[in-house]
């Protein structure tokens, strides 16, 4: 006889594996704004098993919406983006929605269970106005998340609220962490990381905190299948001003979710399959109850989420300092900047150098026996950044020619092929230190080995690579 927890296992492959079928197609983007997913919750309303409202608005008045769904007596309450530059599982409740409103596609007696169990009541898109500017905070240019005391955001208002008049069984709060958080001590990377919230300084655990460890439990079993040994525990400090910490205390049990990193993934798309399928087998557990069975002991052996991962690390290179080599690891940030288009581009940074050996990177490189100097620089000043299309990029970038120095500050016009663009300031690695962009060459007896462009090289730099190019300094 196959087991329950076998059959869950089951279900949660056959739900990832399905994953495309419910995908919505119009996000397909982290970057998405209110104006785009207005359309999609108008067309829900009056379709089955949904209700639509509008629940109240943000501080410039964008629109905040509730998708109701289900009819059972266990209410659960579920937000996404109270920190507007954390989509990813936005993205997935559509998918959670497209779900729920198909039929005839195995997978009829899954909805019927957790809709005749449960009420859902889900709110996609809490910081709308965060969202329009891709930025974590609210329009107040308060963090959402630690207004739970003072509520001097109309948005975290309206969470207490909802908290309050649903007195909700469970809340799911879906975040996106820092993506270069490790799994513990492995080096790593977090993909998805849990947390049962603390709702006293003690970090005691009653009936509510345990039934968020339960399920917790049952949502890692099912996303280890997918990234073993890349699922972490956030860490359970109490924040008297959050309102995980809080919904926890007012009697709501509170998973939240926090969406990482997946190595190659930049728009989550891997991630989000994986909140799909978690949020998914965890409201089935509300239905049914089978999260009771769960071990709280085995929430604890979660590893909790590690030291920061570099984006990249490069490991024993040689420097020329004052005449002296000497033998350093540098690691690399890979930051996004937003663009006036809706997009963004990378500014990297040099986090750190010295002797980094108890670090891990995404990407690592030996440069045992390989010196690092600066790029080459092309000649002649360039009036503009537009003037490198009247020159042979490539061929000067296999001579180690990267760097080109302009008259004109850059705006967000940036040139197909990795440069940088050196309006003012030193160039990079003439000495090398923190804080600058990295871009540099390394050596073997002065044949170019590696060359780096704003912290990207090689194969890292693909078609979509334009967002790492064109750095202004």
């Amino acid at each position: 006889m196959t087991s329950i927890a076998s059959q869950d296992q089951t279900i949660a492959r056959r739900l990832h594996d399905a994953h495309d079928t419910y995908k919505e197609q119009t996000l397909l983007h982290r970057r998405f704004k209110h104006k785009d997913i207005v359309p999609l919750l108008n067309s829900l309303s009056g379709q089955t098993p949904f209700e639509v409202s509008q629940i109240g608005e943000s501080l410039e008045k964008r629109s905040i919406h509730q998708v109701k769904a289900g009819t059972g007596t266990h209410k659960v309450l579920l937000w996404s983006q109270m920190h507007g530059d954390e989509a990813t599982a936005t993205m997935a409740l559509f998918d959670i929605f497209n779900f729920l409103k198909a039929s005839d596609d195995g997978f009829d007696d899954f909805r019927e269970v957790v809709l005749a169990n449960t009420t859902l009541y889900f709110v996609p898109m809490l910081n709308p106005d965060g969202a329009e500017r891709f930025q974590r905070r609210t329009a107040t240019d308060i963090d959402m998340n630690r207004d739970a005391l003072r509520l001097q955001t109309p948005e975290g208002a309206l969470l207490k609220k909802l908290q309050q008049t649903l007195q909700p069984l469970v809340g799911f709060n879906l975040h996106d962490q820092n993506p270069r958080y490790s799994v513990g001590k492995t080096g790593k990377q977090a993909v998805m990381s849990f947390l049962a919230t603390a709702y006293n300084e003690e970090r005691n655990v009653n009936e509510v905190r345990e039934r968020s460890m339960q399920l917790i439990v049952g949502m890692n079993q099912v996303v280890q299948q997918f990234v073993p040994g890349q699922v972490g525990r956030f860490d359970d400090e109490f924040e008297p001003r959050a309102f995980g910490d809080n919904i926890q205390k007012w009697g709501t049990t509170l998973v939240l979710v926090e969406s990482g990193g997946y190595k190659g993934d930049v728009e989550k798309m891997i991630i989000r399959r994986l909140n799909f399928v978690a949020i998914l087998t965890a409201l089935k557990a509300i239905a049914d109850g089978s999260y009771k069975r769960e071990d709280t002991a085995d929430y604890q052996r979660i590893p909790e989420n590690g030291r920061l991962l570099f984006d990249v690390l490069i490991r024993n290179a040689t420097v020329v300092r004052e005449g002296q080599a000497v033998t350093v690891d540098v690691g690399i940030f890979h930051n996004e900047i937003n663009t006036s288009n809706g997009g963004f581009r990378y500014k990297s940074v040099i986090d750190d150098i010295g002797d980094l050996s108890t670090f891990h990177g995404l990407n690592e490189i030996d440069a045992t026996g390989l010196t690092l100097v600066p790029a080459h620089v092309y000649a002649e000043p360039l009036n503009s950044a537009a003037d490198l299309q009247q020159l042979d990029a490539v061929s000067l970038r296999r001579e180690g020619i990267s760097v080109f120095k302009v008259r004109q500050k850059p705006d967000d016009w940036y040139p197909q092929h990795p440069v940088h663009l050196l309006y003012e300031g030193d160039l990079p690695a003439q000495p090398l230190a923190i804080d600058q962009i990295p871009t540099f060459l390394l050596l073997k007896d002065n044949q170019i080995i590696y060359q780096f462009v704003n912290g990207f090289w090689g194969d890292t730099i693909d078609e979509s690579g334009k967002r790492c190019n064109g750095i202004a300094e």
